[in-house]
Order: structure tokens, then sequence, then C-alpha cells
């Protein structure tokens, strides 16, 4: 079997950083926005790297500034994930490019993002559900805005709180009210920890904040202590092999620690973080991890398994994905 047909859940998508480049320049195109700059000349996101990536995903961000475009790129984003095989994923939504963190403006966002989902499924099988982040280098005041939208809008599609962006700014433990309101609100918890941040920003995400997932958290193999706190407290990663060799964490898949935290017994699932940006797709991710470890069918059953008991959906929606999985 073709490992890359099979079916496959996906934790760890950023909304906007999905956006296919084609999309952002027709958006673009019909504002009369000059986004030139942000593209190489075949067409594909341009930049240098992780800080310059941050700068041009937001800057693809100016012309995502009404719910009528948001809908617009959640068909595309999930029209382009069910193509690659994707039976349900999550996707990360920041109410700071979902109406600037103001609440009414959020709930018009995101009812159109929902629509879109609905329709999605109609005509592609594939399930969406909601995690909101806040933008970690917009600062701890910022996060309480976030974490309000969320804590408002928490419910059976938005099912999770999350923090992405630069790593450098700031500690975890300076986000904890936000993540301490998601938690009362009923939400899951999951943060972008051990990517550039090394080892301690994960046992920091850990400690501080409480969460249930870690974005990445990769970085956790260069401390054995922290691997067996991984273990013994279930946490599950987010890895996304991809971006991580893209952005320079790894030379090369055949490099990357998601075999050896796997054997170890660490929770891990494979997702593609922003996949236009890093150049990847679920079924790439699915052919390099097969050609860097030999992982076939039954390896990607058993991640998608973990994937699927790790993710922050209710009970009815992880046994309908269930019984799309088995059927595939």
């Amino acid at each position: 079997m073709n490992v890359a047909e099979l079916p496959k859940i996906e934790l760890h998508l950023h909304h906007e950083g999905a956006a296919p480049p084609a999309f952002i320049r027709q958006l673009a195109h019909e504002k009369r926005v000059d986004l030139s700059g942000i593209f190489k000349s075949n067409g594909s996101y341009d930049f240098r790297d992780f800080s310059h990536f941050l700068n041009v995903y937001e800057a693809a961000c100016q012309v995502l500034n009404s719910p009528e475009d948001f809908r617009r790129l959640t068909l595309a984003i999930l029209e382009e994930s069910a193509e690659n095989g994707v039976i349900y994923s999550e996707t990360f939504l920041s109410p700071d490019f979902c109406g600037g963190g103001d609440l009414s403006a959020w709930k018009d966002y995101l009812s159109a993002i929902q629509d879109a989902a609905e329709e999605a499924e109609r005509k592609f099988e594939i399930t969406l559900r909601g995690v909101v982040t806040c933008v970690r280098h917009f600062g701890p005041e910022q996060s309480k805005r976030s974490a309000y939208c969320a804590a408002e809008t928490a419910g059976d599609w938005i099912t999770g709180f999350g923090m992405g962006g630069n790593e450098s700014v700031g500690a975890q433990a300076d986000y904890k009210w936000a993540f301490d309101c998601a938690r009362e609100a009923g939400l899951q918890l999951t943060t972008h920890a051990g990517e550039f941040g090394g080892p301690e920003s994960v046992r920091d995400a850990i400690r501080h904040l409480g969460v249930e997932r870690i974005g990445h958290g990769v970085r956790a193999i260069e401390d054995p202590d922290l691997v067996h706190e991984l273990i013994d407290r279930g946490i599950t990663l987010e890895v996304c092999p991809g971006s991580n060799v893209v952005l320079g964490l790894y030379p090369e898949f055949d490099s990357h620690p998601i075999a050896k935290l796997r054997d170890a017994g660490v929770k891990v699932t494979v997702s593609t973080d922003d996949p236009p940006f890093f150049h990847t797709t679920m079924r790439r991710e699915y052919e390099m991890l097969h050609q860097a470890f030999g992982w076939d069918a039954e390896d990607f059953a058993a991640l998608n398994n973990t994937a699927l008991e790790a993710a922050f959906c209710d009970d009815a929606t992880r046994e309908k994905v269930k019984k799309r999985l088995e059927k595939q």
C-alpha cells in the first residue's frame, strides 16, 4: 500500500498559515493591495528565517479582513486537506486576525468559518474543529482578549486554546491568566514549545500552563528526564517534521527526532504546521517519514490512533472519525 494514500488526522494547522499563495494573491488583486514583496518569482511565499516568516505571515493576513474572506479561506484549506487524505483536522484560529480581539467581530468571523466547515464536511468528508490561539509576541495583555473570546465561544466546535508566535518573546508563565481562563471555560490546552525555545520551554509549558498537548516539543529529546516526564504525564506532541526541517532545526528528515521520541514511548502525532510556507502536505509528510524511518501502514495507523485519542473533540465526533478511519 502507498502510505501517502492512507487517511490522516492533523492536529497542528495554523489557519492563515495554510492559505494557498494563489488564494492570497487573488484576494490581494481583488482588494488592490500590493503584496508582491512576500512572494518568490514562482509564486510561493518568500522568507529567510523564522523571524522573517512571521513578518511574511502577518503581511499575508492584511487581505484577510472580513468574515467572507475567512469563509472562502476555510473552504480552500479544507479542500486541499481532503485532497491529501485528511479526514479530521484541528485549526488554530486567532481572534487577533479575526476581528482584532473584539468579541462581537470574532463571533461574526467564527460563524463564517463554521459555515464553511459544515459545507466542506458535506462536500469532502473532512471534519474540522477550532483551537483558539493567542499570539505570543503580541504580549500577555492581548492574550487575555483572545482567551476571553475563546471562553465566550467554547463548545462543541471551539474545543481548545493554545499559543503560537515567537517563542523568544516573554516566558510561558507570562500567559498563565489566559490559559487559566480558557481552562475554566472547559477548553483543552496546547502551546508551542520545544521548537526554538529548547527543552526547558517544554517543561515551563507543562508546569506553568498545565497543557495536555505541546505544539512541536521535539527539543525534549535533548533532556532524558523531560522525555520521561512527557511519558508519565501522557502529554502528546504535535510534531511537524517538514516545518522543522525547512526552518533549520534539523538538516533532513533522517535526523529528525520523531522516531526516537516515539520509540521511547512519547505520544507523537504528525502535522504540517503552515503547509504552503514549508512546501509540504500531509501526503508528503507521510511519504518522507516512510522513506526516512521505514514506517508502514501499521505505524501510521498507530499514529492516527494516538492523534484521535489526543484530539480536542467530543466523544460523538471521535467515534465518527474512528468509523471513517476504519472504513478506509
